[in-house]
């Protein structure tokens, strides 16, 4: 049985299921204490042929041994198959519920968390919280009840049945058992130790192997199979060693446990064979007494397992406990309000951003302003800061007040949801769900109707690539859409941002992976669909950004010019030598193509 902040509510909630468990063992333990007395009953019937039935001694016969033990014995068999059954269901059962309310309580934490959080911490070790921790604690919470309960109810009845027969008997066979609690409350500390090295190695082992199966290609490609399996066997001795070191202690607290028990029943048989020889006792006496006893082994045998159960349950619930507490990095602060609908306009004013972690800014005093409506391509070298904006403005991380602003006002004072409601995305990471084209296209929509859904494919120049699958729209993609082409898997991102039809557009890189001729139909439907609404549009070819409206070119994180192409081969040194370089790029490919 386990405690803590985000456990505790739970026992409540299903209390009354937990309650009916308790109350089934109450009755299964009391029927189970019976047992013994019938064995008393039994046995000194046949060694002296009669025995004592409500004070009164009675020949030991037939009827005598189906009305006092049989019979008896049946209704406890049948008290125990329907009291074992109904705890079962209300323990186990409350545990099911409690880790489903608790998974969807993480995963509502894990969509509510920034884009900070999961570049620090990694898929795997994630998924193991949601496996191996939430396994773990189920365990912890319906396993742990029924042996408090258990322990407790059975351990306590069968004392004071032991106690009413010989108290000093008794008490020498608690002795070890104290001496057991002792000992357990100590291993138990380090096996929690144990267990959290051991989750920890665990979620090591499934990072690697989760990126290992990402990258398979890369890994075949590249011919590293071998360098990848030696580092998988290292974690996964890694994970074997803490393993070994959790199981060792456990065996060791085991191995007291039966030592503790059999050293009881040889003070029992010791002690009380001497009762029994000076006529204390009788047989049969011993025998209900040893079957009071061995009712108290499983209690015993719980403390143990509580020992090692609440141990791992401690670990696991602390790195649960941790996920659910942390913090989103990018909230709604306390002054947002709901500015209606978002029009486009978007303004940089002298804006400076560091990545958390980062030494240095990755955008520096930059300053633009894009008017609703307006098409805007971004432009500069690798690393420049051209993703960082757009990360900024879709508020993937925080600005300082006053930076940014969204139809003129401060986008610190604008709801997360508002902000990202009127606004698409296509990443250059272009990712899709493993789920048919439709619905990866909708995806970003709730009702939508199968013309909607092409049209927005036609714009995006894969409409005539999906029709030639066997199942067209309905077909499904693999994991991240591995089983489409580069291009494809572009073009269907670029379908579902045109399908959510936003005031605002950003497109990081959009259309690199596609040919020039697609390049030109995709930026022609582009101008059709997209008119007086804010498209920004980020890319490495200018053929991509010349068109537009305004283009912005970026240069070591800060803005070196804005305006259109015609004036900014005029006004910018570097940008006319990036249209020069990428024209000498292109006249090269066309004499090697002819």
């Amino acid at each position: 049985m386990i405690f803590g902040k985000h456990i505790n509510k739970y026992y409540l909630k299903y209390g009354w299921m937990l309650l009916i468990g308790i109350a089934s063992l109450v009755m299964v333990d009391y029927v189970q204490l019976i047992v013994p007395e019938l064995y008393r009953i039994t046995l000194n019937g046949i060694i002296k042929g009669e025995v004592e039935i409500n004070g009164t001694l009675t020949p030991f016969g037939m009827d005598v041994l189906l009305d006092n033990v049989c019979r008896p014995l049946l209704l406890v068999i049948l008290a125990l198959v329907i009291g074992r059954f109904v705890w079962r269901i209300c323990f186990f059962g409350a545990a099911v519920r409690m880790e489903t309310d608790l998974r969807s309580v993480m995963f509502d934490r894990c969509k509510e968390l920034s884009q900070q959080f999961y570049d620090e911490n990694k898929v795997g070790g994630l998924m193991s919280l949601f496996t191996n921790d939430l396994e773990t604690l189920q365990d912890c919470f319906g396993g742990g009840v029924l042996m408090v309960a258990d322990a407790g109810l059975l351990g306590v009845l069968a004392i004071i049945k032991m106690a009413r027969m010989d108290p000093r008997l008794t008490l020498f066979a608690l002795i070890p058992m104290i001496l057991l609690g002792v000992i357990g409350t100590v291993v138990g500390k380090t096996m929690t130790k144990r267990w959290d090295s051991r989750q920890e190695a665990f979620s090591r082992l499934s990072d690697f192997s989760q990126e290992s199966f990402s990258g398979i290609s890369v890994i075949k490609a590249f011919v590293r199979e071998t360098r990848e399996l030696m580092a998988f066997a290292r974690l996964n001795r890694e994970n074997e060693n803490a393993n070994v070191e959790y199981v060792r202690i456990s065996v060791l607290l085991n191995i007291l446990v039966t030592l503790f028990v059999e050293s009881v029943l040889c003070i029992i048989f010791g002690y009380g064979g001497y009762l029994v020889h000076q006529g204390v006792f009788n047989v049969g006496d011993l025998m209900e007494f040893t079957g009071y006893f061995t009712s108290v082994i499983w209690p015993i045998m719980a403390v143990a397992e509580l020992i090692d159960m609440r141990s791992r349950g401690k670990a696991s619930l602390q790195r649960v406990t941790k996920l659910i507490e942390t913090e989103p990095d990018v909230k709604d602060a306390e002054n947002v309000s709901d500015p209606g609908v978002i029009n486009g306009k978007i303004e940089f004013r002298d804006l400076t951003f560091t990545y958390p972690g980062a030494s240095a800014p990755s955008l520096s005093h930059v300053s633009f302003t894009i008017e609703p409506g307006e098409s805007v391509g971004i432009i500069g070298k690798t690393g420049s800061g051209k993703t960082t904006i757009a990360d900024l403005i879709l508020r993937q991380y925080n600005v300082d007040d006053g930076q940014l602003l969204i139809d003129g006002r401060d986008i610190n004072t604008i709801p997360l949801d508002t902000m990202r409601r009127y606004t698409a995305y296509v990443p250059q990471d272009n990712f899709l769900f493993s789920d048919t084209i439709e619905h990866n296209i909708a995806f970003a929509v709730d009702d939508y109707s199968d013309e909607q859904v092409s049209l927005a494919a036609r714009f995006a120049g894969v409409h005539d690539d999906i029709v030639e699958f066997p199942e067209k729209y309905q077909t499904v993609l693999g994991e991240r859409g591995v089983t489409v082409s580069g291009g494809q898997k572009q073009r269907i991102s670029i379908a579902r941002a045109l399908m959510k039809d936003a005031s605002i557009i950003i497109m990081d890189d959009a259309v690199s992976a596609v040919d020039t001729k697609t390049e030109e139909q995709i930026l022609s439907a582009l101008k059709t669909v997209r008119q007086g609404k804010t498209t920004v549009m980020i890319a490495h070819r200018v053929s991509t950004v010349e068109d537009m409206d305004k283009i912005i070119y970026v240069e070591d994180g800060t803005v070196t010019a804005v305006g259109t192409h015609e004036q900014l081969i005029e006004t910018c040194e570097a940008y006319r030598k990036t249209v020069e370089l990428q024209k000498l790029e292109e006249e090269r490919r066309d004499d090697l193509n002819a």
